[in-house]
Parts: structure tokens; C-alpha cells; sequence
């Protein structure tokens, strides 16, 4: 028997209202972003990436548009020393890019630090201490004072050994646990590293508030954050920046609503690494702006080539239903869904609409360097004519009608239902052939004639069998004198109740496409296509396979 009561609420309000972030609708400017694949991420792989891959992935991050990137705990491992230099030495790092390292709040970690950071063009050196109440009790057995301390001296030692390098450092602090840590006493810390630095508008420090453990629902950390902003000292030349970790699951939520409450910068992953349930995916952050009007100035137009670089370079893989970037989240299967996309590109063509409304496709695949025909409209047993209809008309050019695309859309789903997979584009369309053109038992026509007279006269040769019949018929077009003769001969009772046509290509030679449906006495319609230079023996040809559709379901 599972045990709740042995959980309690670990986190820690703020000691006033803290609720403003509340008002806001959205997210409205872009924050800073910090990448930190190449350190988070990679401490969370079952096998860390080799020098080789982080360089690649270095170069990926760059190429999408980051600024800021974590490259690693340089004092860790000869590993991610050993790419530090690299980055450095072979002078892989873009003038405009601000590489970030992490150390503890511990002075021999800081010194190696910065030993592997020299000849650094310009870093973020970022050093942390964790503040909350379980670790100053269980880990560390520390007073409130002596974990301040360690703060502080750690802001010392960065802000000395920087001035003595002469170099062009920004300084990051974090609370680490600061979910944890009594929201005054995190204050009272950020603002003594604060005091040390003295930040500039030249030169802004950066305080990170990370949800190390998530340990409340979003807008408890919001509130957090709004906090924080309202109080911390030199605010005016203070980043505040967001880590958060996603083990409630609310990583995206704890972002956005911390961004609402003044957070001015985010670090997180792509598609969410990290260890335990990973960090914020900055992917799903990023393109949630985008689809809110907002630019998130990250490059994501080819989101394919970001996620294969991803899963080569970590061994991870992108799941199918990830938001914005899995292989099926514009995909849809069901029926009233593919009507209504089908039904809302139509509208979009129809009005030239500047902006994206589509039902049930939030953004644009295309602007992600998807297809509709590829990647949105899928066919299985759970589809329907709407999106049967739309792959043969963008695939194949095949406009059909209301109804046939109804039947089509039955028989689709019965095939892919018998075998139990999606349909392919062109296993569809072989299908619609194979149904509906050119059934031609047990009725065949061999050839007609028309001539004018108090109408069309049409003299068909027609076969029942091994019998060929030559009859004469009268109607007011040539398609209905070769139905009248039909219907007279073989004693056939249906209405014609459906045709339509149109060209395949535009040329004087083009092939053209006729659609009929006819209806039985007993009210059910049958269909057929017919496909041919001359759009009367197209039309002849969908009539026969009409008709034998009939002949057959009457056995």
C-alpha cells in the first residue's frame, strides 16, 4: 500500500503577496538564452559524448543561434577540461558567443576553473553553493551563516582571480536547491554575492535561481521568482536567469510563468535533457513563443536535421509525440481531424491568409522544415474521407467528389484495418485505381458512336459475357445516351445522380479525369473514374466501372 502521508510540502512561500505575474498573458519579449547540452546534458548520458561529438554539438548550437553556452565543469574530468582548451585553441568560439563554465563555491575547483578558461575572449564563470533546508541539515550540517559564507568567499576568489587575469569575465551566482531554500534566506545570500561583485551596467551579474528539484506546482516558483526581482539589490544591472528541472513535470510552466514574474534569461536543453527527468526542453520554450507571435530568435527552420544531430551526437532519442519536434505531432490519423486540417488549408488558400489559423495544428509544420503531405494528413483505420481525399489531391491531382471521397475514405480504412498499418500515399492512391478505374466485368464496352438528332444518338457495342450487343439510345448528352442504352438493354435500374470532371495537366494533350455515381433502386451509390485524353471516354469508362460496382454488390 502506497504511503502519502510520509510526504510533506518542502517548498517556502514568500513572506508576502507575490502575484502580479499573474496578470500577464503572455510571454512578450525573448529572454537570453543559455544552452547547457554540453554540461547538464551531457552529465545525464548513460555515455557522455567524446571530445569529438561536443564540438559538434558545440558547432549545432551556435549554427541554431545561442549566444550563451554552458561548455562544461572544467575541473570535473580531463574530458571536459581537455574541450574547453580545445574550444579556445583552435578558436572555435564566434566573437559573438559567450561561453559559460560551472564550478563549486570551492576555492582549489574556482582555481582550475580558471586555469582552464585562459585565453578565453570573454566567459561567464558561474559558481554555486547550495542553499536549501534539507542540504544545510543532511549534507552539509551547516548554519545559515556558514553556507553564506561559502557564498561569499566563493564571489571573492571569482571577482580576484578575474581582475588578476585582467579578463573579460560576467559572473553567475546560483542558490542551488533554491526551490528548497527559504525564499528571505535565498534573498539574503544572492544580495551579500551581489554586495561583492558590485555588477554594472558595463558588466551586469547574473543570479540563477534554479528549480533544482521541482517542488511545487508553477506558480509557487513564480511567485519565487517575483520575490526575488522585487528585492534583489542593483536590480538594474542584475539578469535574473531560470534553471529549470522538470521533475513534476512542469518545466515549460515553471519557465514561462518565472519569465512573467521578471526572469530575464533561461537555461535549459534541447528537447529537454538532463539528468532525473531532464531540464527545461528549450525546443517546445522557444517554438511555445513563436506560435505566440513572439520571435524566439533561435533557428529552427529545419527541425529534422536538429533532432538527427541530436540523437547521433547523444545517443538519445527524440520522442515521437515531443512537442513542436517529434516525428507524429503534426500527424493526424483520425478522420475528423484530417476533414478539418483538409478544410482549413482549403480556407487558407481560399482567403490568402496572412495568419495561421488551421484547426488542430497550432504551427505551421512547414515553417519547421516539415511537409503537410509527408508529415500532417497520415492514413490508418482510424482516417476518414477528408484526409484520403487530400493526400490524392496533392499527391495525384485528384479533385473527388463529396460522396466518392467518402467511399474511398471506407475502403481505405478497411484495407488498412485488414492489415493492420498505415497506408502510404501511393498504396492510396494504387487503391482508388484498382477500385475504381477500369472495372470492366461483367459489363464492357467496346466503342460508341454518337450522332445528332433531336438530341445525342449513341450506338454502343457493349458485352454481358461472351455477347456483344450493338444498341441504340437516345438522351440529352452523349454520357446519358450511353447510360439510357445501358439501362434499356441489360434492364438496369439506377439513376445517374453524379458527374464530374477535370484536367490532370494543363496542355492541349493533358489527360483529363471524370467521376460518376450512380444510384441503385434501392438507394445505394456506386462510383466509378475514368481516365483518358478524351473526356467522353473518360467519362464512358467511369460510367461502366459504376455500373459494374453495381452488378456486383447485387450478387
Amino acid at each position: 500500500m502506497m504511503n502519502h502521508k510520509k510526504y510533506t510540502r518542502q517548498y517556502f512561500m514568500p513572506p508576502v503577496p507575490c502575484m502580479k505575474w499573474a496578470e500577464k498573458e503572455y510571454v512578450d519579449h525573448t529572454p537570453i538564452w543559455c544552452s547547457v547540452d554540453l554540461r547538464d546534458g551531457n552529465q545525464a548520458l548513460v555515455v557522455p559524448m567524446s571530445l569529438e561529438q561536443k564540438v559538434a554539438f558545440f558547432k549545432l548550437l551556435v549554427e541554431i543561434g545561442f549566444k550563451e553556452i554552458e561548455v562544461g565543469f572544467p575541473a570535473a574530468s580531463d574530458t571536459e577540461y581537455q574541450f574547453l582548451r580545445t574550444l579556445i585553441e583552435q578558436d572555435l568560439i564566434p566573437d559573438d558567443v559567450t561561453i559559460q563554465v560551472l564550478t563549486q563555491a570551492r576555492e582549489h575547483i574556482i582555481r582550475k576553473t580558471f586555469e582552464a578558461l585562459e585565453g578565453a575572449k570573454h566567459a561567464i564563470v558561474h559558481v554555486y553553493n547550495s542553499t536549501s533546508l534539507a542540504q544545510r541539515e543532511q549534507v552539509f550540517r551547516k548554519s545559515k551563516e556558514e553556507i553564506l559564507q561559502i557564498a561569499v568567499d566563493g564571489a571573492k576568489l571569482l571577482k580576484e582571480l578575474a581582475e588578476e587575469a585582467n579578463a573579460n569575465y560576467q559572473f553567475e551566482y546560483s542558490p542551488e536547491s533554491f526551490t528548497g531554500t527559504e525564499v528571505e534566506y535565498a534573498l539574503e545570500v544572492c544580495n551579500a554575492v551581489l554586495d561583492v561583485w558590485q555588477p554594472t551596467a558595463e558588466n551586469k551579474a547574473i543570479i540563477n535561481l534554479p528549480s533544482t528539484v521541482q517542488m511545487s506546482m508553477p506558480h509557487v516558483y513564480a511567485s519565487q521568482i517575483e520575490y526575488m526581482n522585487d528585492n534583489l539589490k542593483y536590480r538594474e544591472n542584475v539578469i535574473i536567469s531560470l534553471h529549470p528541472h522538470n521533475d513534476r513535470g512542469c518545466g515549460i510552466s515553471d519557465a514561462e510563468m518565472g519569465l512573467l514574474a521578471g526572469a530575464d534569461r533561461i537555461e535549459g536543453t534541447l528537447f529537454g535533457n538532463g539528468e532525473r527527468t531532464g531540464n527545461v526542453d528549450i525546443v517546445t520554450l522557444a517554438l511555445n513563443m513563436y506560435a505566440q507571435g513572439v520571435d524566439p530568435k533561435l533557428n529552427f527552420e529545419d527541425m529534422p536535421y536538429v533532432s538527427e544531430s541530436y540523437e547521433k551526437y547523444t545517443g538519445m532519442k527524440v520522442d515521437e509525440r515531443s512537442p513542436y519536434s517529434g516525428a507524429l505531432v503534426f500527424a493526424a490519423f483520425s478522420g475528423s481531424h484530417q476533414d478539418a486540417i483538409a478544410k482549413g488549408m482549403k480556407y487558407r488558400e481560399e482567403t490568402n491568409s496572412e495568419v495561421w489559423t488551421v484547426p488542430y495544428l497550432p504551427i505551421d509544420p512547414t515553417d519547421l522544415g516539415r511537409s503537410y503531405d509527408a508529415d500532417v494528413i497520415r492514413i490508418n483505420s482510424q482516417s476518414g474521407k477528408g484526409g484520403v481525399g487530400y493526400i490524392l489531391e496533392q499527391h495525384y491531382g485528384l479533385k473527388l467528389p463529396k460522396k466518392m471521397r467518402e467511399a474511398m475514405g471506407y475502403a481505405a480504412k478497411g484495407v488498412s484495418d485488414t492489415l493492420h498499418k498505415e497506408l502510404m500515399p501511393e498504396e492510396i492512391f494504387q487503391l482508388f485505381k484498382d477500385k475504381f478505374e477500369n472495372i470492366t466485368t461483367p459489363y464492357r464496352i467496346e466503342e460508341v458512336h454518337f450522332k445528332q438528332h433531336n438530341g445525342i444518338i449513341a450506338e454502343v457495342t457493349a458485352t454481358y459475357g461472351d455477347k456483344k450487343n450493338v444498341i441504340v439510345a437516345s438522351g440529352n448528352g452523349r454520357l446519358n445516351a450511353v447510360s439510357n442504352a445501358m439501362k434499356r438493354h441489360f434492364r438496369l435500374e439506377y439513376d445517374l445522380v453524379t458527374y464530374e470532371e477535370h484536367a490532370l495537366e494543363q496542355s492541349s494533350s493533358s489527360r483529363a479525369i471524370a467521376y460518376v455515381g450512380i444510384r441503385d433502386k434501392a438507394g445505394k451509390l456506386h462510383w466509378g473514374a475514368g481516365l483518358d485524353v478524351d473526356i467522353i471516354r473518360a467519362s464512358i469508362d467511369a460510367l461502366l466501372t459504376a455500373i459494374n460496382h453495381m452488378a456486383e454488390s447485387s450478387k
